[in-house]
């Protein structure tokens, strides 16, 4: 039994009203869901989703905690980056996907400090509910600088500036595989028996199309090994979304910054089971079909499939490193020293998130950063020590 709080009355109406729409789109599939439709579902169902419910998700009373809710500092140092970006290309700016809307008034902050406040900062978020709490968050903590945001329903016809996502391609509707004595499956939901204690199970059917096509590009393991087969995901969504980007980027860069591997890394035979992980209440689990709506679902990201994507659509391949070596680089030490004494009560947390944020242990290796861009010519501040993109 999973030592789990249990949700609330109002938490299990809400995932069973989603429950019920996932069991009519099973049923107008056939029977069988693709995962991809199911994540997307999970994630987005207007009013029932996870991103799309009334639930506080980030920080310490959600169901996790990302880097800007960890600390100031990392929009701090971020900002070094998308100012020097900036300065190469447009004074504007577009975050996608801006969670709780730190991250958002962090770097506003910072580059108002730096005098290179963007003419437009632009928050590109599909969910009204995040929204609202977005524009809360900024007129409580930048009321001088809201009026500069602005939200997005879709891509920008075109766009020159910098392109912020922190932690945005993890959570985009993926496709799982199983391989099995060679043969590829792509992975679906199917309905559980009325007497089972999870609505949804697991079903598989030979891959095809564009599933297959890709999967048969990667490095997969045969699936004979122990257990009998390799399960793993591809994020299509992702890099289509890259690509569609790249249509619209006159001069800019774009900043990528979420948790993964490059692919030697990725399809290890020692990764059977797949990177999917649902979080809920600072819990993570691999049950995605366990409350459905009320906990995120993420999958580690392939970076070599995101760079392929932005350089086969005409995107330059910018750079590519660990997340702490790019803060660093970007002057998060100098951004801790501003904290005052180093035996002050702030700075000593500061250093402690500073810790987190870099140190291979914590966010600091498991994280990285890819940026893709066009008509940037001079090196980028944040890759100028220890880039990988020789191992992508």
């Amino acid at each position: 039994m999973l030592d789990f709080p249990a949700p609330d009355a109002d938490a299990l109406e809400q995932s069973s009203r989603l429950v019920a729409l996932m069991r009519d789109e099973i049923a107008a599939f056939g029977g069988w869901m693709p995962f991809y439709r199911y994540m997307e579902l999970a994630l987005h169902a207007p009013g029932l989703g996870y991103y799309a419910g009334g639930m506080s998700k980030f920080g310490a009373g959600g169901d996790f905690v990302t880097a800007p809710e960890l600390t100031p500092l990392f929009g701090q140092a971020l900002a070094a980056q998308a100012g020097e970006i900036m300065r190469a290309s447009a004074r504007d700016m577009i975050e996608v996907g801006a969670g709780s809307g730190h991250l958002a008034a962090d770097l506003l902050l910072e580059l108002e400090r730096r005098d290179c406040l963007p003419e437009r900062y632009g928050i590109l978020e599909l969910s009204a509910e995040l929204r609202a709490r977005q524009r809360e968050m900024l007129a409580r903590r930048i009321p001088r600088l809201a009026a500069r945001v602005h939200w997005l329903d879709t891509l920008p016809e075109t766009f020159s500036g910098v392109v912020v996502a922190n932690e945005v391609l993890d959570a985009m509707p993926l496709h799982v595989i199983a391989v099995r004595d060679g043969t590829i499956f792509e992975r679906g939901v199917a309905l559980a028996a009325s007497d089972a204690a999870r609505a949804f199970v697991w079903a598989d059917r030979p891959a095809r199309g564009a599933v297959l096509d890709a999967a048969l590009r990667l490095p997969l393991p045969p699936g004979d090994g122990v257990g009998g087969e390799y399960v793993t995901e591809i994020n299509l969504a992702a890099a289509a979304w890259i690509s569609a980007w790249s249509g619209r980027l006159r001069k800019g860069a774009m900043l990528l910054i979420d948790y993964g591997y490059p692919r030697d890394e990725f399809y290890l035979p020692s990764r059977a089971c797949g990177t999917l992980m649902c979080h809920y209440r600072h819990r993570a689990h691999d049950d995605p079909f366990l409350w459905p709506g009320l906990a995120d679902v993420t999958g580690s990201v392939d970076f070599t499939a995101m760079a392929e994507a932005g350089f086969d659509a005409g995107l330059d391949v910018l750079g590519y490193a660990s997340q702490g070596q790019f803060l660093l680089n970007c002057g998060l030490l100098d951004c801790l020293a501003r904290r005052g004494p180093q035996d002050s009560a702030d700075y000593i947390r500061a250093a402690g998130a500073v810790q987190r944020l870099t140190l291979p242990r914590e966010m600091g290796e498991v994280f990285k950063v890819l940026a893709l861009g066009r008509g940037i010519d001079a090196p980028l501040l944040g890759f100028a020590s220890g880039d990988r993109t020789h191992a992508l």
